[in-house]
């Protein structure tokens, strides 16, 4: 995977996933995060380019730490907190997620919206598990099935992509199973892909071919054509679920 060219794609969208603003309130909102008085230590893992980390540093009161694997996403989240005024809440740290530690016990959040997948669902939670204090807040968004039944076409591309793919039911169950509980889910809405995601980065695509002029570039922009146009065909079935839980 040519990962210098997946960056320069996604580095100038304000989002490298679908979400908003609104839906990482509503989850700060279920997590009882929003008029907390103490000073918070949240991780932020796998943020991009900080849509999200921006949104907690403006509501929360928090210390935050911004983690990716790609520094060129962390300047440009270092740049926009600096320019919104948050940039003493805000400190980076680039790194793969699997490889992000911190003291035991220590986190009151971990925040991760669009990128658990990276590690996968089941793996990331109990990963992350050992970062959080007792009674600390889990909030993750993840690719998730909406209906038990799905046409075949949509099945198998998303088994192919992401084989951990599963309902919010079975999603739920391994929350559970890995020491939480449950305080709130909801499934991202329509224009949290086709919005704040797909339009963006479809109208990037021509200056990005004409930049780079590379058989691999195509052949991304080829991919992320045909996800959108299965997200078109099949978003009654699938969404990303937004998961709030607390560490029991």
């Amino acid at each position: 995977m040519n990962y210098e060219l997946l960056i320069d794609l996604h580095k100038n969208n304000k989002r490298q996933g679908p979400g908003s603003e609104e839906q990482t309130k509503q989850a700060l909102h279920l997590a009882n995060l929003l008029n907390t008085p103490r000073l918070l230590k949240i991780a932020d893992i796998g943020c991009g380019t900080g849509a999200s980390t921006l949104t907690l540093a403006e509501n929360v009161s928090a210390k935050i730490l911004a983690v990716d694997l790609f520094q060129d996403f962390l300047d440009i989240l270092n740049l926009d907190a600096q320019q919104r005024g948050v940039k003493h809440k805000i400190e980076t740290l680039a790194t793969a997620m699997e490889t992000f530690t911190f003291e035991q016990n220590a986190l009151d959040v971990i925040w991760s919206e669009g990128a658990i997948y990276n590690m996968g669902f089941e793996k990331g939670v109990a990963y992350f598990k050992q970062f959080l204090r007792p009674n600390g807040i889990l909030a993750v968004s993840e690719i998730t099935w909406l209906t038990r039944k799905r046409p075949q076409e949509i099945e198998q591309y998303w088994q192919a992509a992401y084989p951990e793919i599963a309902t919010v039911s079975e999603k739920i169950a391994i929350l559970e199973k890995l020491g939480f509980a449950l305080k709130g889910y909801f499934p991202l809405p329509k224009y949290c892909w086709v919005e704040n995601y797909y339009a963006p980065l479809t109208n990037s695509f021509d200056h990005f071919v004409a930049k780079h002029n590379l058989e691999d570039a195509q052949a991304i922009v080829e991919s992320e054509k045909t996800e959108i146009e299965l997200y078109k065909k099949y978003s009654s079935y699938y969404s990303y679920g937004f998961y709030v839980a607390e560490k029991v």
